[in-house]
């Protein structure tokens, strides 16, 4: 699909409101400009949230709360199956809107797409679900059991890299449990999340259930600060840096409302010696170049047995070389641009940090004569107590560590600040179950002979230490959108207290 054509497909327009509060309002805030990283070129324009607009958005959502967490849990779920079947109609044109703001090839930016349909799906099937527990009560002719209430209306806040996989993790689990939302995405990508918003919207209208998905396209002030001090909104849900993180954390704290929080990953694969050497490649070249590095799950430390260093090294070299960085449109693409010239130049101040510590530039680094983004895929043999190791670049830089041993290269995975993703490959079973057990990987995932990156939607997703603890999309994550509640009925025509307690 070409690039004029994609808007007009998603029936967005190119100068856009980002404020959606049960309809499109026009936005009070400034006008931010949506850049493609590959032409550099303005896509679009989009009029953000100012305070009124937020607190109309609140309100909006507030109001929808009361109606929407009464409606039977199954036909919650059939609204969002009616969104998922939306989000098959427009696969193509978001997916292409989505590498057209974020940079990653189309293929990517489909299967983004296609993580939002799936995870439809999951949130219809759970919402025939949400199951709570029988639990036996000590006391006769009594009987008790556990059930989960809607929470209410909850705060998204997103990150660029997923405009709008991470929305779809949350808000259609959300939805079903009988939230409401308001989202506020990166204003890096903010055509995206306008699409997104438009394509429910053409479901959700005449509903009556408009204000259950709203959308207030802003910075930290007036929109983001405004949303993590609001106490009206029981959980915050952020995407981000650890930084951000902490910001948000200690802020819903403060409050004593609940934060889900995704942030940084400094995610490692253990290559032993027993690896099969061809897969490792084909997961390094993913999990480190795909996406131009910047997943939170993008692999930055390859810790390698001595006995297969050199090998594996000559043959990454060979395959990096190889990588065609272009317009991620092109079929023929494999990486495209970073996202700004702001992450190019971090990733090269990292390079000249890890050359300083000790490191050796294997291959990568160069900046293509072309307009856009773009920076070569690096690799980077450094020693394992290198400074660098320890902090997360949003970019396609990987750092390669010899080990001489499983229990050695676990040490070196576990010892950096993050937890999000973890991987090791080897036909050992004492080796792989080693890396399992809880003298283990310290990550919220833990993979054997497959990479860190491409995550299913049907397993719990996040990590541990700095990465924030939340977890999001699959198994019971359901359940941090929801209240849980103990009830006991007594059928009896007695009163008995528990713990045997005899009072008067």
């Amino acid at each position: 699909m070409k690039r004029d054509a994609v808007l007009t497909a998603l029936g967005v327009d190119p100068e856009s409101s980002g404020v959606y509060a049960g309809g499109w309002l026009e936005g009070n805030g400034s006008l931010v400009a949506s850049v493609d990283p590959t032409t550099e070129e303005v896509i679009g324009t989009v009029r953000e949230a100012d305070a009124s607009d937020y607190e109309a958005a609140v309100t909006a959502a507030q109001a929808a709360f009361i109606e929407w967490r009464v409606i039977p849990a199954p036909e919650r779920g059939n609204y969002v199956r009616l969104i998922g079947n939306a989000l098959r109609e427009y696969k193509e044109p978001l997916g292409a809107l989505v590498s057209m703001e974020t940079g990653k090839i189309r293929v990517e930016g489909e299967g983004e797409v296609q993580e939002m349909i799936d995870i439809a799906d999951f949130a219809v099937g759970l919402s025939r679900q949400l199951y709570g527990l029988t639990i036996a009560s000590e006391r006769p002719r009594h009987r008790m059991y556990e059930q989960w209430q809607p929470l209410g209306t909850i705060g998204i806040i997103s990150s660029f890299n997923f405009p709008v996989a991470v929305w779809s993790w949350n808000a259609l689990l959300a939805a079903v449990c009988g939230d409401t939302m308001i989202w506020k995405p990166s204003h890096v990508t903010p055509l995206s999340a306008v699409a997104v918003t438009n394509i429910v919207h053409g479901v959700m209208e005449g509903s009556g259930f408009e204000a259950v998905f709203n959308l207030t396209v802003g910075r930290v002030d007036p929109v983001g600060a405004a949303m993590v001090s609001d106490v009206r909104l029981p959980l915050i849900s952020a995407t981000g840096s650890v930084r951000m993180g902490r910001q948000i954390g200690t802020e819903v704290a403060k409050r004593l409302g609940r934060s889900l929080l995704e942030l940084g990953g400094n995610n490692a694969i253990i290559v032993m010696d027993d690896a099969d050497l061809d897969m490792v490649v084909r997961a390094t070249l993913f999990s480190a170049a795909g996406t131009t590095g910047q997943r939170c799950t993008s692999l930055r430390r390859l810790l390698v047995h001595k006995d297969v260093m050199d090998e594996l090294s000559d043959r990454l070299v060979g395959a990096f070389s190889q990588i065609r960085l272009g317009d991620p449109l092109d079929e023929d693409t494999l990486v495209g641009p970073l996202v700004d010239q702001a992450a190019v130049d971090t990733t090269k101040a990292a390079l000249a940090i890890a050359l300083e510590q000790g490191g050796e530039l294997l291959v990568g680094g160069g900046e293509p004569d072309r307009t856009g983004f773009f920076l070569e895929p690096i690799i980077v043999k450094i020693p394992a107590d290198a400074p660098i190791v320890q902090t997360e670049t949003f970019g396609p830089i990987m750092y390669i560590i010899e080990i001489d041993s499983v229990e050695g290269a676990i040490t070196v995975q576990n010892g950096v600040p993050q937890g999000l993703s973890s991987a090791i490959f080897t036909d050992s079973v004492r080796n792989s179950e080693l890396f399992l057990s809880p003298e283990g990987s310290d990550c919220g995932i833990a993979n054997v002979n497959i990479g860190t990156s491409g995550a299913e939607i049907g397993g719990a997703f996040g990590g541990e230490k700095e990465t924030g603890g939340g977890r999001e999309s699959g198994s019971d994550s359901w359940k941090v959108y929801m209240r849980r509640q103990t009830v006991t009925i007594n059928w009896s025509k007695e009163l008995p207290l528990a713990q045997g307690i005899d009072f008067g």
